[in-house]
């Protein structure tokens, strides 16, 4: 097709056909980011017998591919046409959604998941692009904010899908599910999509690799350090990696004539805050995402679709969030409109926070909706803070580093959550239990249990303790995280314009 010639759909394509196939498509690479929380349990409890750190990764390595190739991703479909990148992601996706499905030992899975995050990072950014090809002033506002609403909503509905897929089979349902829907997706996409011209702008190969590289290092010191020992040469060595590679990618943008992602947009306070709001936000958000599922199957006792219908309040929330921003923003100005919604934000993580196997569960659906409401009232008005901060020239840059910001959140989120759960959890199991090499993950503990032939009054009483580990686990973390979100209220406040 001749460059610049851009199909109108409202003759080959209906727009609400469009608008389904996009929407279809951030619901499923959105939803595989929350989903697979929910198969933790079963995961823990089969035959493949992943360590705490094991299945850590194998949630958060979609997440962190996917957060790290997201800008990249964006700029190669610019050069080579967005329709058709978003139908490679969709096929990479499907692939790594297969292999995960058919993994055979825990290290295929993580990479099944990653290889699932390179797709989920070709399709978000061009979903969004190919919504809004075409479409004028009002309508183009109206996608968005279809679009916007999406995102936020598929992580919890993909608690739900997920649940009920563990729920009649096991986790490799999720899995198998996904693929037969996603190859759907790709065919309305295909049959749907405009074809927009195309962007020449940099792909810049080196400073992608030089920043996954990185976080990957970051996250992978995070998560160690519990089991190998914070000093150790292996966390230490991570960590100095982590740091090179960063430092490296960051020399590398402020040289490049056309750089990928300008680090010197964080400069300007509202962009500064901005991006660390977002990022402080998600962190919480996805750091309780983590330990929904776990909480409400192993403390509840719930089953994995009892366990993901009882977040929908979560939904509720999120979508109640904007509103109450722009009725405080009215009230009392952006910066207090944000601050506010991250200390709801920090004061749901608070809330959560006291939760053990006793507690009602309404109690712990007050945290988790103030949780979502805090981060749905904030997430709005600091992304209008971060744009209108930047020229309209630099308009996908600030897209980008919102997206970026979102997703590296959510995976840092993700480690944190797991690697303080998983330290305190195991300096709390029952005596019988503890030592080095002991269990690592609360099925792990279980099952322990069970080989000792422990049964009656001394067998529950054993996994009592089991479970009082894993809330103990579950409050420190939480703990953490609310008060990191509301020392991160203050810095935000202060670099935010006050209109």
């Amino acid at each position: 097709m001749l460059q610049g010639v851009r199909p109108r759909p409202s003759t080959a394509a209906p727009r609400r056909s469009v608008t389904v196939a996009m929407c279809l498509c951030v619901t499923l690479v959105v939803g595989m980011v929350s989903a697979v929380n929910l198969a933790i349990p079963d995961l823990s409890a089969g035959p493949l017998h992943p360590s705490a750190e094991a299945v850590v990764w194998v949630v958060d390595g979609y997440v962190v591919v996917f957060a790290c190739l997201l800008v990249p991703a964006g700029a190669l479909a610019d050069r080579r046409g967005r329709k058709g990148v978003l139908l490679c992601g969709m096929a990479v996706f499907v692939v790594g959604s297969a292999v995960c499905a058919a993994a055979p030992h825990v290290g295929v899975l993580v990479a099944g998941r990653m290889l699932s995050g390179v797709g989920a990072a070709a399709v978000l950014p061009n979903t969004l692009a190919l919504l809004v090809d075409g479409l004028a002033d009002g309508p183009r506002r109206r996608a968005i904010a279809v679009w916007a609403a999406m995102t936020g909503l598929a992580a919890v509905l993909g608690n739900v899908g997920g649940g009920a897929a563990i729920q009649y089979g096991s986790w490799r349902a999720l899995f198998v599910c996904v693929v037969p829907i996603a190859v759907g997706a790709w065919l309305l996409v295909a049959a749907v999509a405009p074809v927009p011209a195309r962007h020449p702008g940099p792909a810049a190969p080196l400073a992608a690799a030089l920043f996954t590289g990185g976080f990957l290092a970051l996250l992978n010191g995070i998560v160690r350090g519990p089991q190998a020992g914070w000093l150790s040469p292996w966390v230490l060595g991570s960590l100095a990696l982590a740091g090179l590679l960063l430092t490296g990618w960051v020399r590398r943008e402020l040289r490049a004539p056309e750089p990928l992602l300008d680090p010197r947009v964080l400069a300007r306070p509202a962009v500064r805050a901005g991006a660390v709001g977002m990022a402080v936000l998600f962190v919480g958000m996805f750091g309780l995402f983590y330990l929904n599922g776990q909480y409400l199957q192993y403390a509840k006792g719930y089953g994995p679709l009892g366990a993901g219908v009882r977040l929908l309040p979560m939904a509720a929330a999120l979508l109640a969030g904007p509103r109450c921003g722009l009725l405080l923003e009215r009230r009392c100005g952006r910066r207090g409109a944000v601050a506010a919604g991250m200390l709801v934000l920090a004061g749901g993580l608070a809330t959560v926070s006291a939760a053990d196997a006793g507690t009602p569960y309404a109690l712990y659906a007050l945290g988790a909706g103030l949780t979502a409401l805090g981060c749905g009232t904030a997430t709005p008005l600091l992304s209008h803070a971060m744009m209108a901060a930047l020229p309209p020239e630099r308009a996908g840059v600030g897209s980008g580093l919102q997206s970026l910001t979102r997703e590296l959140g959510s995976a840092l989120g993700i480690a944190v959550t797991g690697t303080l759960t998983t330290a305190v959890f195991t300096a709390h199991l029952p005596a019988p239990l503890a030592g080095p090499g002991g269990p690592t993950t609360v099925a792990a503990a279980q099952a322990a249990i069970g080989g000792r032939g422990a049964e009656g009054a001394a067998g529950a009483a054993l996994r009592a303790a089991v479970v009082d580990a894993f809330t103990g686990g579950l409050h420190v973390a939480m703990l953490a995280l609310a008060v990191g979100v509301g020392g991160a209220a203050l810095a935000v406040f202060r670099w935010m314009p006050r209109s």
